[in-house]
C-alpha cells in the first residue's frame, strides 16, 4: 500500500540548486516509488553553524511502498551520490535530505524520527511543504497553515 511521504532537501555547497533539482529527480527513481510534488527553491541563512554558505531548500513529496528505514537508506544514498560527507552538525554540505512526514506514522528509534523533530522550528521547511500541501494535518492534528503563518521567515527568500 503506497504512503504519502514528505522530503526536505538542503544544500549549500557545488551548485546547490542544480544537486536539489537532480536529488528531487532521484527520488521518483526510488523503487516502489513515485514523484508527486516539488516545491519552488528556497534560500535560507544557516543553522547552528553560521559561518558558511546560504542552502538551497525544496521540500518534495512522493507516493511510495517503501517502509520507513527503507526509504531513509534509500535518502543516505542519494545523499552520497552527492558526494555528501558527516563531518560536524550543522556543517556545509553537498546535499542533506530529510524524512519529514511519512503518512500519518509517528516513530522514533536510534535511526529515525517522523514527523522529522525539528521541521516545526524552520520556516525553509514550512513554507515549501505548504506550497506543495496547502492543507495538510501533521499526524497530530495540527494544521500546517497554522504552523505555516507562525514561523519565522527571517533571510528565507524564494528564488524560482
Amino acid at each position: 500500500m503506497s504512503v504519502r511521504a514528505f522530503i526536505g532537501l538542503g544544500a549549500n555547497l557545488g551548485d546547490a540548486q542544480a544537486t536539489v533539482r537532480a536529488a528531487m529527480a532521484a527520488l521518483g527513481e526510488l523503487p516502489q516509488t513515485r514523484l508527486v510534488a516539488t516545491s519552488s527553491l528556497y534560500r535560507s541563512a544557516p543553522v547552528g553553524y553560521l559561518d558558511q554558505p546560504d542552502f538551497i531548500n525544496a521540500v518534495a513529496a512522493i507516493d511510495t511502498e517503501l517502509a520507513p528505514h527503507a526509504l531513509l537508506d534509500g535518502l543516505l544514498g542519494i545523499e552520497q551520490v552527492h558526494g555528501r560527507q558527516r563531518s560536524f552538525r550543522n556543517a556545509p554540505r553537498t546535499l542533506d535530505m530529510d524524512l519529514l512526514l511519512y503518512g500519518e506514522r509517528q516513530l522514533h528509534d536510534e535511526r529515525l524520527t517522523v514527523p522529522h523533530p525539528r521541521m516545526l522550528e524552520r520556516g525553509f521547511v514550512l513554507l515549501p511543504l505548504a506550497e506543495i500541501a496547502a492543507g495538510l494535518q501533521l499526524p497530530d492534528g495540527r494544521a500546517l497553515a497554522t504552523l505555516t503563518a507562525g514561523c519565522d521567515q527571517t533571510g528565507l527568500q524564494r528564488i524560482e
